[in-house]
């Protein structure tokens, strides 16, 4: 590339730093050191701009670098342009360091979202993170309470799947649990046992699907039950012969005993959603697995690109 197109964009602003340090300083040995660069730089960058403007900025003599009439009369402009690349520079490395308020399942341990905003500092990205249950997590987006939230979608629509199964204290004996197996005998003396619902599973493509199997196999409507939070379902489950409908972590969290559910297959989805004029693709790039781990997602359903909701 011939030299007298080598000063523009970022190069016009070193080599108007070159020429704004060497005038204030009279030297080119001084001015190249205070701009942080060696001689030979400082003088090939002062030289392109002068070919590319056809004049002379300094008269050089052995001790001195002179301004010129013309020199002088460009020098506030290149001042300027130093300083809006400062300040610009600046800008920059205080946007980088904006938290990401990022809206998360409330289902998510404690340690867990401690790693994934550990792991996203090294990422150079700072989490702000919001626990909330589906719905409580939309509205935030909404409003624009949190740049960007993971929000609850069917598999299909989704970037990350977590398995759900069913989960109790006893050990099941058995590869799955069936949920026909829940239904009461005529003889049947106590309490049916119950499937207790997360808030995070009450939305339409878990819920539904799992009330129409409780009728197809003959449960009662009560033994399907959805509670306040989750730890109010945990609790339900430790103390009694009801299961908790859960993924494979929260099992292991738990010390409950796991097994997919025989009849259906049922998984909670999210997607990466953000608020007006939002582009996540630089999150879910660098903290994509990060996310999948913390969500308790499939090892295998990590993907580089998915679905992104704006």
């Amino acid at each position: 590339m011939p030299k007298s197109h080598r000063v523009r964009g970022v190069d016009l602003v070193g080599a108007c730093r070159a020429f704004v340090s060497v005038s204030e300083r009279g030297s080119f040995t001084v001015g190249a050191a205070a701009a942080r660069m060696s001689q030979s730089v400082a003088s090939r960058r002062v030289a392109a701009l002068e070919e590319r403007f056809g004049e002379q900025l300094f008269e050089r003599t052995a001790r001195r670098a002179v301004l010129t009439p013309f020199g002088r009369d460009l020098l506030p402009a290149a001042r300027r342009l130093v300083l809006a690349a400062d300040v610009l520079q600046h800008e920059a490395e205080t946007v980088k360091l904006k938290p990401w308020r990022l809206a998360v399942p409330d289902i998510c341990s404690t340690a867990g979202l401690a790693r994934l905003i550990a792991d996203a500092r090294g990422h150079g990205v700072t989490l702000e993170l919001r626990a909330a249950a589906p719905a409580e997590r939309a509205e935030l987006l909404h409003s624009q309470q949190v740049r960007a939230a993971l929000l609850a979608v069917p598999r299909d629509e989704a970037t990350w799947s977590v398995p759900l199964g069913l989960a109790s204290a006893q050990d099941p004996g058995a590869k799955r649990i069936y949920v026909e197996t829940l239904r009461c005998g005529r003889a049947a003396v106590g309490e049916p046992r119950r499937i207790w619902v997360q808030p995070e599973d009450d939305v339409p493509h878990i819920r539904d699907p799992l009330t129409r199997l409780r009728d197809a196999v003959g449960l009662r409507p009560a033994q399907l039950a959805v509670a306040a939070d989750h730890t109010t379902a945990a609790a339900e489950v430790l103390c009694s012969r009801d299961v908790l409908l859960c993924s494979p972590a929260q099992a292991g969290e738990l010390a409950l005993r796991w097994r997919p559910i025989g009849e259906i297959t049922l998984t909670r989805g999210f997607v990466l959603a953000t608020a007006a004029a939002g582009h996540p693709d630089h999150i879910r790039a660098r903290l994509g697995e990060d996310i999948a781990r913390c969500l308790g997602a499939d090892e295998g359903d990590v993907p580089t690109q998915g679905p992104v909701m704006t």
